[in-house]
């Protein structure tokens, strides 16, 4: 390891022009002719159009055009699709209703868009959008999943009776049955997985611009896989042929799973573009994104989890139902699915498990991956049943996962995954000896004097990233690959470029990519530039989600950086006139093992593009590209152990630690690792104790569409966190990474509810744990 190289501390190289305010987001973009939209949107949750009138709106000073879904639909443009196809357990297809970029019939959700508005100003297309006059026959409406189920309920979609969109099954029902028919002790909870909005710094932006003289669409959008937006723009939703269509994803201000996917307004704008005759920009306002961005989360559970007579877990039968909303987003299907009941089994040598999910329709946002999609679910029900079990059995909840742990690899669970390595008790003997685990017994004893209710909770997470290979996603109903590419390209003078289809919206791969290369080939990091987010220089990737970016596009940059390396050791043997296989690369020269001979690395490309003295019969240049398709899953874990206290007189709670004992595998950047797990350890403390999207039922309007309404964390809602890891390398890809963006989403939501559980007496408790929540819960268990 150099200074700079893999397991350095380097500074963030990307973060001069974030902090100097010289980043360039999409919003920042402009062209010539730029105008801009504004989206006429329902104000009902479900009702019928049945009429719409725009000729005042349009003639309105400075508005360019104000366009419908009726043209929309004549236009040929396509419905919205989800790329993943799940089949329900009598073998019928997940219903998916119709989504239309502009609704021309029916809207089904409060915010679903029916015309665009383009104008020279924002305030002028803002004017023209509320003199659209839009008729609508109200119809009724439903919030709740578990209610949309009931009969006699409101129909969402005649594409799928009942709002059922798929009632799918994975595991053994029958020998999980039997395993709790036998069980000498049986835990029963019902959990809600609450409902949240994403809020990326960056609200989502759009800028659509048609060129008539090459016949050229080019889309500036706030995404995390530019190239999955093409090819989904172009194949399925008939905006533009894929060798048209430019899709640019500059910097992007957080994403956290609300990126991934094609939204409404980026077919839209690219159309309208072409409509109009003019560039077409879009940028969400808060309000709109409460809206409109993709949910996360929404889960209503049952569970049973059995034990013998020695603590041992015999079975997991779980039923879920899951909340898409009013339409299918590109990966919401795959969520509460393959995301989902795929890691029911945890950390845990579980014999039998049975998972039965029903995902519905309701008249609310749709609802996809964020942040974890599907893990954080998982994790939260197992680990709160399990903290509720060891409570029953009065088990140390330590105690009952370490007789549990899985301790041999690899190890099949029954729910598809093949856990390739991992050390569960180094985790958690690490977060208990920093969480001072053996003394809370004392710190308890002196709340009480002070009259605060101390607690502590563990959540000892798994997770599944870089979801791959290929084959084996295809088989399970996925529609695209889940591999990356990548391409190195030595410049004459040894500079190097490295294009990647992982796409950055803040997690330092400008520096983490950039320090893989500089360790590979001894090069200065500065030397170093990384290029990624557009399809034009760029081949096609699958972009950013799912923690893949390491364990998968940085194993395609290596892949890429075997094959320079090779063709410059060729070069450098001609030149030094030895055998290549005795050639090293090392501090920036191709040596000859073991003398000192000796070519700077820069001398090396400069030979490669001259081509005056090349190997006879090699071509000129040094550049090469790689695809990396995983072997498997990676997969990530650790132990978080929570205290609190809390506050009986008003339900206030304040987390007084929080320890985070990670593994995740081989770290290129600690301190990069470390803000991200910092980051994922704010949203789901953010989730545990004040996010959550509200409905009203009756309506179906949003309760919670600003900061006044929808709560997120402070800093003085977090503490010092105290963040460590025990890595063991992951086997299957070249570099022995697992991923860590997601981690501390997923392990913190229900390490912080057992901790407040523990604290007030009294196990039912639903996120969020706000304080008037927390005080009746409270003082109901007194």
């Amino acid at each position: 390891m150099g200074v700079e190289g893999i397991g350095a501390r380097v500074a963030r190289k990307e973060d001069k022009r974030f902090l100097t305010g010289k980043g360039r987001y999409t919003d920042d973009m402009t062209v010539p002719g730029m105008k801009y939209a504004v989206f006429v949107r329902s104000p009902h949750a479900h009702a019928r159009i049945t009429g719409l009138e725009k000729t005042a709106a349009a003639a309105m000073p400075g508005v360019i055009d104000v366009l419908d879904g009726q043209q929309l639909l004549a236009d040929g443009i396509g419905n919205l699709i989800c790329g993943w196809m799940i089949h329900s357990r009598d073998g019928s297809p997940m219903k998916m209703g119709a989504w239309r970029p502009l609704a021309n019939k029916t809207v089904r959700y409060v915010g679903d868009a029916v015309a665009i508005v383009v104008a020279d100003s924002v305030a002028a297309a803002r004017d023209a959008a509320e003199a659209v006059v839009v008729d609508y026959e109200p119809l009724p409406v439903v919030t709740d999943p578990v209610k949309a189920l009931e009969a006699g309920q409101p129909q969402i979609h005649p594409e799928a009776p009942g709002n059922l969109i798929f009632d799918w099954e994975l595991g053994d029902a029958a020998a999980a049955d039997q395993a709790i028919a036998g069980a000498a002790h049986v835990t029963e909870m019902k959990i809600f997985n609450n409902r949240l909005s994403p809020n990326p710094m960056e609200p989502r932006s759009t800028l659509g611009i048609y060129d008539p003289g090459d016949d050229h669409y080019t889309c500036y959008t706030t995404s995390q896989n530019p190239h999955l937006a093409r090819l989904v723009m172009s194949a399925f939703y008939n905006v533009a042929p894929e060798n048209k269509l430019r899709v640019v994803a500059p910097d992007v201000g957080g994403g956290f799973g609300s990126k991934i996917y094609i939204y409404p307004e980026e077919i839209v704008c690219l159309w309208a573009s072409k409509r109009t005759g003019v560039p077409v920009k879009w940028t969400s306002d808060r309000t709109e994104a409460f809206l409109t961005d993709a949910h996360g989360r929404d889960h209503v559970s049952t569970v049973k989890m059995a034990f013998d007579g020695n603590s041992r877990i015999t079975a997991l039968k779980v039923d879920t139902i899951a909340n898409l909303g009013a339409y299918m987003s590109l990966f919401s299907s795959a969520v509460p699915t393959y995301l989902y009941a795929t890691l029911l089994s945890g950390q845990y040598d579980i014999p039998a498990i049975h998972a039965n999910v029903r995902t519905v329709y309701t008249n609310t946002a749709p609802v996809d991956a964020y942040r974890g999609a599907g893990r954080p679910e998982a994790t939260y029900l197992l680990e709160r049943t399990m903290e509720t079990a060891a409570r029953e059995l009065g088990i140390s909840p330590a105690e009952l996962r370490r007789i549990n742990f899985i301790r041999s690899f690899p190890h099949q669970t029954p729910v598809i995954m093949n856990y390739d390595a991992g050390d569960y008790d180094a985790s958690l003997n690490a977060a208990m000896a920093a969480a001072d685990w053996d003394g809370f017994a004392a710190r308890k004893a002196e709340a009480e004097q002070r009259g605060m209710k101390r607690g502590i909770g563990m959540s000892c997470y798994i997770e599944a990233c870089g979801i791959a290979p290929s084959a084996a996603v295809g088989s399970l109903g996925a529609g695209v690959g889940l591999w990356e590419s990548a391409e190195v390209r030595v410049n004459a003078v040894g500079t190097i470029e490295v294009m990647t289809g992982s796409h950055s919206h803040g997690q330092g791969h400008e520096t983490t990519f950039a320090q893989l290369v500089a360790d590979r080939l001894g090069v200065p990091i500065d030397s170093v530039n990384i290029v990624h987010g557009d399809t034009d220089k760029v081949q096609m990737g699958m972009g950013t989600y799912g923690s893949r970016s390491g364990a998968v596009g940085m194993s395609a940059i290596v892949k890429a950086l075997d094959k320079v390396e090779a063709k410059a050791k060729k070069i450098a043997a001609h030149l030094m006139e030895a055998d290549e296989n005795d050639v090293v690369v090392e501090n920036g020269e191709l040596k000859v093992a073991g003398t000192d001979r000796s070519v700077p690395w820069s001398q090396v490309a400069l030979a490669a593009y001259t081509a005056h003295n090349l190997p006879a019969g090699m071509e000129p240049g040094l550049k090469e590209g790689a695809f990396y398709d995983p072997a498997n899953f990676t997969f990530p874990a650790g132990c978080y152990i929570c205290e609190v206290e809390v506050d009986p007189e008003t339900g206030q709670t304040k987390i007084v630690q929080f320890v985070a004992a990670d593994d995740f595998g081989n770290i290129i950047n600690p301190m990069i690792v470390e803000g991200q797990v910092h980051g994922g350890l704010a949203q789901g403390i953010g989730q545990a104790l004040l996010e959550g999207v509200h409905y009203d039922p009756e309506s179906g309007q949003l309760l919670t569409a600003s900061y006044m309404d929808y709560a997120m964390p402070r800093a003085d809602d977090l503490p010092s966190f105290n963040v460590s890891t025990s890595n063991t390398p992951c086997p299957n890809n070249p570099l022995g990474i697992k991923g860590c963006g997601e981690a501390g989403a997923i392990g913190s939501p229900p390490a912080l509810i057992n901790a407040i559980t523990d604290a007030i007496g009294h196990n039912t408790l639903t996120m969020p744990a706000t304080p008037q929540k927390v005080w009746a819960v409270a003082n109901a268990a007194n």
